[in-house]
């Protein structure tokens, strides 16, 4: 029987299918070898994708502990650096809610934090504050964080660039009877705790089980727990540039605890 289809269509900016087919694709090779189960791209259109359509089903403990284990082999099927795009991708790529979306830098940077202090941090901190959304002190404690991001004091020359989803929130994870599956990537090279952090954002269900899982399947550096704001600091500007409110408050705050 053929699969049920699922039309998403999308904004008119015919790069964006490119981008999460390419993502679906490059996570998918992940998901053949074992890692985290990707929704099935059917077709691509410059103003759609044709996606397999998932029926929704609860989050079991089982399928939580799952996940967490095939979360650890997608990230370990890695990148070949920090802030590349799936093979063959050229130009930027694309984040945020599908009628307001922002440019996501893709790039080669040999460590994390010079990647992440410049083509993450400061890239939100020009936007937000050239539309005012951070004030001039605000700036200086974002600047403070990506000095320290970039002189290399939370690396881990142990652990190459994993392959993230990118934008793993719990509302990308759908449930199913047969499981987590990803859906609406932005994937990239990057730090594998990135992921991790957006997990534990906004909560997912069964999350201290996925963590659980995960760590046993690839044991995470000491003191992760504490980089996880530092991991959320991305998304929460992003969320502070798009829509103001609380967001700007969490975000400076977040930021205060890395400056």
């Amino acid at each position: 029987m053929a699969p049920l289809v699922h039309r998403k269509r999308l904004p008119g900016n015919p790069s964006y299918a490119a981008w999460e087919s390419s993502g679906l694709r490059w996570l998918g090779e992940a998901a053949d070898a074992g890692g985290a189960r990707v929704v099935a791209l059917l077709d691509v259109a410059e103003d759609h994708l044709d996606l397999e359509r998932l029926v929704p089903a609860p989050a079991s403990p089982a399928a939580a502990e799952d996940f967490g284990r095939r979360l650890a082999t997608t990230h370990d099927a890695g990148a070949p650096a920090y802030g590349c795009g799936p093979p063959g991708w050229e130009g930027d790529g694309w984040l945020g809610p599908s009628d307001r979306l922002l440019p996501l830098e893709v790039t080669a940077e040999p460590s994390w934090g010079s990647f992440y202090a410049r083509a993450r941090i400061l890239a939100v901190l020009r936007m937000g504050r050239d539309q005012g959304t951070f004030g001039a002190s605000d700036v200086v404690v974002f600047e403070r964080v990506a000095r320290r991001l970039a002189a290399g004091e939370h690396d881990d020359p142990a652990d190459p660039p994993s392959r993230l989803h990118g934008d793993l929130w719990a509302g990308n994870v759908m449930w199913t009877a047969e499981g987590a599956v990803l859906i609406d990537p932005a994937a990239h090279g990057g730090h594998r705790e990135t992921d991790l952090a957006m997990l534990s954002l906004f909560g997912a269900p069964g999350l201290e089980r996925i963590l659980a899982a995960y760590d046993e399947a690839h044991p995470l550096a000491p003191g992760w727990p504490d980089r996880v704001g530092l991991h959320q600091l991305h998304p929460l500007m992003l969320h502070a540039v798009l829509f103001g409110g609380s967001y700007v408050a969490q975000a400076v705050e977040t930021a205060r605890r890395y400056a």
